[in-house]
């Protein structure tokens, strides 16, 4: 039967396409609007080529933050909705998101432990585990899209901007390079601030970058700190190396 991991954002749906537990590709789509029956699942969900992999009967691993996206998927009996509880990650707290925990747990399977993952979605998160896969905590805070919405909807004069790729100067003199300023040095100055505490706890640590901005902040850290920006892992993929590794390792 074929497989396919569902990781549910807070923006858009994330998929995954697998053969044996093992990746083959990803792409994304937006939310769903109507529920899924059991069945064949819709083609506009896939690009061309993968469907015409699948067969008629597709398993789905199923990730969500998102309880009214979820719901759309209680009709359809081919899945296994994945919970906190089913990932190998110890002493967490039971609010912690699952797509926290499988974010984190595919880095270490993949990269090894102990590993920091710093996810750059619509939230930024810092998630981290020890040598022993032991949750040593994190924090949530919002992403660079966030703060940015965030600015120019609840204030009356400050504008909507896109980021740019390179970084600005840090004494800005417009508002559009005023506010690209002060959302882009805090944050990666925080991120570094994590960074520097967690390497000091664990000198050998990995830090992993995600997300839909991670290939942005690479790019900043590349221009302000590019001693530290080597050191970075970007990846895209981590939660579905988790959904892989349940599979393969967890017997899913």
């Amino acid at each position: 039967m074929d497989q396919l991991g569902l990781i549910i954002g807070n923006s858009r749906l994330h998929w995954g396409y697998f053969q044996h537990g093992k990746l083959l590709q990803c792409w994304d789509t937006p939310h769903l609007e109507s529920p899924m029956s059991d069945g064949r699942l819709p083609t506009h969900l896939f690009p061309s080529e993968i469907t015409q992999l699948l067969s008629e009967t597709v398993w789905v691993y199923l990730v969500s933050v998102v309880a009214q996206q979820t719901q759309l998927w209680d009709n359809y009996s081919h899945k296994t909705v994945i919970t906190l509880d089913d990932i190998p990650i110890h002493n967490v707290y039971s609010s912690l998101g699952s797509d926290r925990a499988i974010c984190v747990y595919g880095a270490g399977e993949t990269y090894g432990y102990p590993v920091l993952v710093i996810d750059a979605g619509t939230a930024l998160t810092y998630t981290a585990v020890d040598p022993q896969r032991n949750f040593i905590g994190g924090s949530i805070l919002p992403g660079l899209q966030l703060q940015i919405k965030a600015l120019s909807e609840y204030t009356a004069a400050l504008p909507d901007i896109s980021l740019p790729n390179r970084l600005p100067s840090l004494w800005a003199s417009s508002t559009s390079s005023a506010i690209a300023s002060g959302i882009i040095y805090t944050t990666i100055t925080g991120i570094a601030h994590y960074i520097s505490n967690w390497w000091d706890q664990f000198p050998n640590g990995i830090v992993v970058l995600t997300g839909g901005d991670a290939r942005l902040l690479q790019h900043y850290f590349q221009q302000h700190d590019p001693a530290l920006s080597q050191k970075l892992i970007v990846d895209q993929t981590l939660m579905f190396q988790g959904i892989a590794s349940l599979i393969t390792q967890c017997g899913m």
